[in-house]
C-alpha cells in the first residue's frame, strides 16, 4: 500500500507557515562549541576537550573522544563558549570556581585530551559487547592472584572502546607486588594493564547501585571527592548513634551527613552554650537545650523549674526580664474594716425598762409560768 503525503505535512515542513522552529533547524542554526565539557570512565571523571570538527551535540549526546588513557566513549555534559547558542552552557570561570569548591586538586578534572566525533550505533554496539566481557576478564584476574598467592581481592574490570587499556580495581590493607601479575595479564589480553587500589567507599562508587533512600548511591551519582565523615556531624545532627542506621553500602557513616555539616555548624553558633543564664518572658532561666534547625532554645525556669521552648529571637537580657513571681507573690494591701456595731448594754436597758414601767419580754415569760405554776398546786390541794 502506498502512502500519500497530506497537504496539512506538507505545509508545517515550510518553515514559514510554522510558528517556531524544529530542533534539527535550531541546532543547524547554532555555532559549533570550541570546548565540551564531558565526563567518562567507572570513577566517573570529567574533562574539558576541544572539538576536532564541527560538532553539534546537546547535553546527554554520547561522544567518542580521545583522553589520556586512549579512545574512549565520554558522555557531553555542558560546553564552555558563549557561542554555543545553548542556554545550558557556562562560563569556563564558572567551571573552575565549581571545580576549586568540590575538591580542588582531588577533582578528577582532565583537559589533555579531543572530541574526534559524534558516537555511532557501531560505537555503542562495540562498547556494549566490552561491557559484557568484564565478568570474563575478572574471573580471569581472580585466577591468576591465585596462582601468584597475592593478597588482593579484584572489584571491578573497566574497558574502554579503543582496547588499548584494561583497569582493574582491587582491594587491599597492604602494599602488593603486582609486577607478575600485569605481566601475565597483559599477555593474555593483549592489551596495556594498569591496576589502581581502591577503598571501600571506591568500591561503592563502582559496584553499588541504590541506597536505603531509594536514590542512586552519591558516590556513583555526583560526587567526585569522597571526604572522610566524622561521627562529631552525626552528635551534632543528633542522629541515632547506631551504626547499622548510619552507615552507608561502603560500610562507612553516609556522605550526606556532610553535606549539612556545615549549614548545622552556621546555626549552632547562634545558640546560647548549655547552662547559661537567659531571659524569658516568663522570667529567667537557664538553657538546657537547643534545636539547631529550628532555633529554639530549651529554658528552665528559676522560680518555679517549669521548661520551655523560647525562639532565639525572643531571649532577653535575664536582669532586665520580666519577673512575674515578683508580682505573684506581693502582699495584697488591707481592706477597709467595717466599724463594729454597738452593743446595747443590757443593766442600761433594765434600767430604762423600769423606769418605763416596761420589763423584758424574757421575764414576762418566767412570771406567767410561775403564776400558772401557782395555780395548779393550789387546784390540786
Amino acid at each position: 500500500m502506498s502512502i500519500f503525503p497530506l497537504p496539512v505535512f506538507e505545509e508545517d515542513a515550510n518553515p514559514e507557515n510554522r510558528d517556531a522552529l524544529t530542533l534539527e533547524e535550531q541546532l543547524a542554526q547554532t555555532t559549533a562549541p570550541e570546548t565540551m565539557v564531558v565526563r567518562f570512565g567507572s570513577m566517573q571523571m570529567v574533562g574539558e576537550y576541544k572539538q576536532g570538527g564541527d560538532i553539534r551535540a546537546g547535553c546527554g549526546s554520547k561522544l567518542v573522544a580521545r583522553t589520556h588513557r586512549g579512545t574512549e566513549l565520554v558522555e557531553m555534559l555542558t560546553t564552555t563558549c558563549s557561542n554555543s547558542g545553548c542556554g545550558k552552557s557556562i562560563s569556563r570561570q564558572e567551571m573552575l570556581q565549581y571545580i576549586e569548591q568540590s575538591g580542588g586538586k582531588k577533582f578528577p578534572f582532565h583537559t589533555n585530551g579531543r572530541i574526534v566525533r559524534i558516537a555511532t550505533r557501531d560505537d555503542m554496539d562495540r562498547m556494549s559487547q566490552l561491557k559484557s566481557r568484564t565478568q570474563e576478564f575478572r574471573k580471569e584476574a581472580k585466577r591468576l592472584v591465585e596462582e601468584h598467592q597475592l593478597e588482593m581481592d579484584i572489584v571491578d574490570v573497566e574497558p574502554i572502546l579503543g582496547e588499548e587499556l584494561l583497569t582493574f580495581y582491587y582491594l587491599s590493607e597492604d602494599r602488593v607486588d603486582f609486577r607478575p601479575l600485569v605481566h601475565d595479564l597483559a599477555n593474555k589480553f593483549s592489551a596495556r594493564i594498569e591496576m589502581r587500589q581502591v577503598g571501600a567507599r571506591d568500591e561503592a562508587r563502582l559496584v553499588a547501585d541504590y541506597e536505603r533512600c531509594g536514590q542512586h548511591c552519591c558516590c556513583k551519582n555526583f560526587l567526585k571527592v569522597l571526604a572522610p565523615v566524622s561521627m562529631r556531624a552525626a552528635k551534632q545532627q543528633k542522629q541515632t548513634l547506631d551504626p547499622k542506621k548510619i552507615s552507608g553500602r561502603c560500610g562507612r557513616l553516609m556522605c550526606c551527613l556532610r553535606y549539612e555539616d556545615q549549614t548545622y555548624r552556621d546555626l549552632k553558633k547562634n545558640l546560647p552554650h548549655k547552662k547559661t543564664r537567659v531571659g524569658t518572658v516568663e522570667g529567667p532561666g537557664v538553657v538546657v537545650d537547643g534545636k539547631i534547625l529550628t532555633q529554639l532554645v530549651l529554658v528552665e525556669l528559676e522560680h518555679d523549674k517549669r521548661q520551655i521552648a523560647v525562639p532565639l529571637e525572643e531571649l532577653m537580657d535575664p536582669e532586665t526580664c520580666p519577673k512575674p513571681y515578683e508580682t505573684a507573690f506581693e502582699v495584697e494591701e488591707p481592706k477597709k474594716k467595717r466599724k463594729p456595731r454597738k452593743k446595747k448594754n443590757k443593766d442600761s436597758g433594765n434600767k430604762e425598762a423600769s423606769a418605763d414601767g416596761d420589763q423584758p419580754k424574757k421575764k414576762r415569760r418566767r412570771k406567767r409560768r410561775r403564776r400558772r405554776k401557782g395555780k395548779k398546786g393550789t387546784d390540786n390541794s
